[in-house]
């Protein structure tokens, strides 16, 4: 059965992230071993379910520039998204809120220099990070279908 995406947004946490890029698979990896109660659902940009998240905020479908967070039904990018996700996995991973401190446009300058070099600076992969049994609750899939 076919959820609206608005639905989708309104009942799960959600990171999307870039499945061929090695930092990126490596923040999935992170959130799978440090979100205990897996509050965050994660989806690749490249699933069907990703690009209609995007497409939902009008961003790029083949430009991946920042990682979506969406908390409680809001959207979040850049340095705010991985601040929201760190505060809400716990300590001692909630300290990066002190982040908060330093200037929006300087955080999200910072961030930029990184995620707009990853593949640069970390490589890419042909294998993406796929649902096991084990961390299956972590991942959003078939909630909607390509069209």
């Amino acid at each position: 059965m076919q959820q609206k995406i608005e639905d989708i947004i309104q009942q799960h946490d959600i990171i999307l992230f870039d499945a061929i890029c090695v930092l990126c698979n490596g923040w999935a990896k992170f959130i799978i071993q440090y979100d205990k109660h897996a509050q965050f659902k994660l989806a690749s940009v490249q699933s069907p379910l990703g690009e209609a998240i995007l497409k939902h905020y009008d961003m790029s479908t083949t430009e991946y520039s920042t990682m979506l967070v969406i908390k409680d039904g809001q959207r979040y990018l850049e340095s705010t998204a991985l601040i929201k996700v760190m505060q809400s996995i716990g300590l001692p991973f909630s300290l990066i809120a002190t982040g908060y401190l330093m200037p929006r446009f300087l955080r999200d300058f910072l961030y930029r220099r990184i995620a707009l070099n990853r593949y640069q600076l970390f490589g890419t992969t042909d294998y993406c990070l796929l649902p096991s049994a084990e961390n299956k609750s972590h991942f959003l899939e078939d909630a909607i279908h390509a069209k």
